[in-house]
């Protein structure tokens, strides 16, 4: 279809169960249940109060969205069908054959921000890489990204507080913004689920410079492994953008090494120990290694990927098999942008 969306009571050595949850973006994505495993919970247990922050402002900006929508006042340039539930007035969806999520058109999604590549870059509009993160294609788009966010950065604001899982949410969100940006040019994206896989990157970075702390590491790891292949497995169907999917995670999984490491138990309770102790460092030595590396990867893809949009480059010039990554043509469905 042209124009489709793309769619931290201090415990002194306490143990408590933490869990894995799966992430659900985009049209639809699998949730499983919860791998649990022990780690040694020695940090503030944060209340969350911005991820339902951030899911009240998606729906408010959607109830927004359809009221500018106003299906009923387009009806005489409408060729493909009636509105859909016209009990709700100017809030009623498009027809399903414009737009099968119970949404708004493509065009009032362009009117008010949707990624499109035309606008980024010839028309200099940079501010879409971050507002195409808060618009949604339809109910079932916007119903399947904010499950995916409470189940996932609820847990991660409570261990690591609001500032960091904020810092996280928006720039993974843009850093698939600009990804997609980058090889989709002509079709329009919108969504959260570049800033939903950043999240689901950042667990598995978490697990993996916090592995000394965990038990059942193997069965941890692979349970985010297979979330992780099945998501991405999805992204390859049609209109879905898996670009803003792998930006996200890409983002997220650095941005995980950089906020997310946990002081060693003995820097922990260092105020405890007798005076003359040894106090160790507060984090272990391949942390900081983590963290220096991720730092300098993060700086510097950021600003190759600006250069290489601003300037017009496509991205499938210097890799022309990538188209495979978003889609992969079958005898049901082909991949043509057009």
């Amino acid at each position: 279809m042209p124009g489709d969306p793309d769619i931290e009571s201090r415990g002194g050595g306490v143990k408590r169960n933490g869990n894995i949850y799966n992430n659900s973006t985009s049209r639809s994505y699998t949730l499983t249940s919860p791998s649990t495993f022990l780690i040694e919970d020695t940090e503030t247990q944060w209340t969350s109060w911005l991820v339902p922050m951030f899911v009240v402002a998606n729906v408010a900006v959607f109830i927004l969205v359809m009221y500018v929508n106003n299906c009923p006042k387009h009806r005489h340039r409408r060729l493909v069908g009636n509105c859909v539930a016209t009990f709700l007035g100017r809030f009623s969806f498009e027809p399903l054959k414009e737009n099968p999520l119970f949404g708004p058109s493509s065009i009032t999604l362009k009117k008010l921000g949707a990624l499109q590549w035309t606008r980024v870059v010839l028309n200099h509009q940079g501010w879409r890489l971050i507002t195409c993160i808060w618009l949604h294609a339809g109910v079932i788009h916007l119903l399947a990204n904010m499950l995916s966010l409470v189940f996932i950065g609820i847990h991660l604001e409570q261990q690591f507080g609001f500032v960091r899982i904020g810092i996280l949410y928006l720039l993974s969100g843009f850093g698939g913004s600009v990804l997609s940006s980058l090889f989709i040019r002509n079709n329009i994206s919108v969504g959260a689920s570049g800033a939903l896989f950043g999240l689901l990157g950042a667990m598995l970075s978490e697990l993996i410079t916090n592995w000394t702390i965990y038990t059942n590491k193997a069965a941890a790891l692979f349970t985010l492994l297979v979330i992780i292949a099945i998501n991405l497995a999805i992204g390859i169907l049609p209109h879905v953008d898996n670009f803003a999917h792998i930006g996200g995670f890409l983002t997220g999984f650095l941005l995980g090494f950089v906020l997310l490491p946990r002081p060693q138990f003995g820097w922990l309770e260092r105020w405890n120990l007798p005076a003359g102790t040894h106090l160790e460092s507060k984090y272990k030595p391949y942390q900081y290694v983590l963290w220096l590396v991720s730092v300098v990867l993060l700086v510097v893809g950021f600003a190759v990927a600006l250069v290489m949009l601003f300037k017009g480059e496509n991205g499938y010039d210097y890799c022309y098999w990538c188209h495979y990554l978003s889609c992969v043509p079958t005898s049901r469905w082909d991949c043509n942008e057009n």
